[in-house]
């Protein structure tokens, strides 16, 4: 039994359970937006049993052999911001979503990604000193609240762009006169600023032991936001050398990630940066501009199982 978790309109999700479904695999997809109707019973003494119980449907725990998570902040679920903070809805949320994690932490099955896993990811600097040991350049980094600090940074580096330290999305974005008006704001909230690498970027998928490698070419600070900036971008499927693809992979085992998307970059100068290690990609975005087949990956990964996985 192969069970995925989260939101029934999150694509990647979506396109991993269709995969499955092709496949003829014996999956089952616990909804968050039926939180209220989700109950789950957990026993850990010699063994770790229990049931997971919906309004459809019962399935033990040891049943289960392999588990996708793409799950999204269960405080913003309609049902428990109605109902706020501290109701019978947001204990009964907040109790769900601590029992799971903790079962998915200790479960014998397969989970891409474990949560402890994908905490790395909730501090950029922390990460960065994971990827350097694996041979990635990485930027010049200053994280201040000091203006003052920044403005000889960017003195330093001539061109410097700036994002969160967390996981939470932030656009990437170039230092330019008119946000240096605004350099007081960082008084208030810790920045990341890096010198700015010129190069090509390159997105890395690594499932187990498949790699869909791809490069993007924009002008945008961000090719996340191209479009919304009237920039142009190209992605299309590539080959990176041999020596990256094994760093890659390195780099993901040592993280204890099953199923990572990596962001590098490839300077005129034949270096590879890697900028972060995302713990829980949204592929889609990149197969339906590649053609490759990552949902497939993902699939035959979770039909493999923990048995057969290393």
């Amino acid at each position: 039994m192969i069970l995925l978790w989260g939101l029934l309109q999150d694509r990647p999700l979506s396109a991993v359970y269709d995969a499955l479904k092709r496949k003829g695999s014996n999956v089952i997809f616990l909804d968050q937006m039926k939180v209220l109707e989700t109950q789950v019973e957990l026993y850990v003494d010699s063994d770790i049993r229990g049931f997971l119980h919906t309004c459809d449907w019962t399935i033990s725990l040891e049943a289960i052999t392999a588990v996708y998570i793409r799950t999204y902040d269960w405080r913003q679920l309609p049902e428990i911001k109605k109902g706020g903070y501290g109701s019978p809805a947001w204990n009964h949320a907040m109790l769900l979503e601590d029992v799971l994690s903790s079962w998915l932490e200790i479960t014998p099955a397969l989970v891409v990604n474990r949560l402890s896993a994908m905490s790395s990811n909730n501090s950029k600097p922390y990460q960065a000193s994971q990827i350097r040991a694996f041979g990635f350049g990485i930027p010049d980094t200053l994280i201040t609240t000091d203006p003052s600090a920044v403005l000889e940074f960017l003195e330093r580096h001539g061109e410097v762009i700036y994002k969160s330290i967390s996981g939470v999305r932030s656009i990437v974005s170039r230092l330019t006169k008119e946000t240096l008006c605004r350099l007081d704001d960082i008084l208030w909230c810790p920045t990341q600023f890096q010198e700015y690498i010129p190069g090509n970027d390159y997105r890395v998928h690594v499932v187990g032991d498949d790699i869909f490698p791809c490069e993007i070419v924009s002008e945008a600070d961000d090719y996340r936001y191209a479009a919304s900036k009237g920039a142009g971008i190209t992605v299309r499927p590539c080959e990176i050398p041999q020596d990256c693809i094994d760093r890659c992979r390195a780099l993901s085992k040592a993280t204890g990630l099953i199923f990572a998307g990596i962001d590098l970059r490839f300077t005129p100068e034949a270096k590879w940066y890697c900028f972060e290690v995302n713990p829980s990609p949204g592929f889609t975005y990149y197969q339906n501009m590649t053609d490759q087949p990552i949902a497939d990956a993902v699939a035959r990964l979770l039909v493999k199982g923990a048995g057969n996985y290393s």
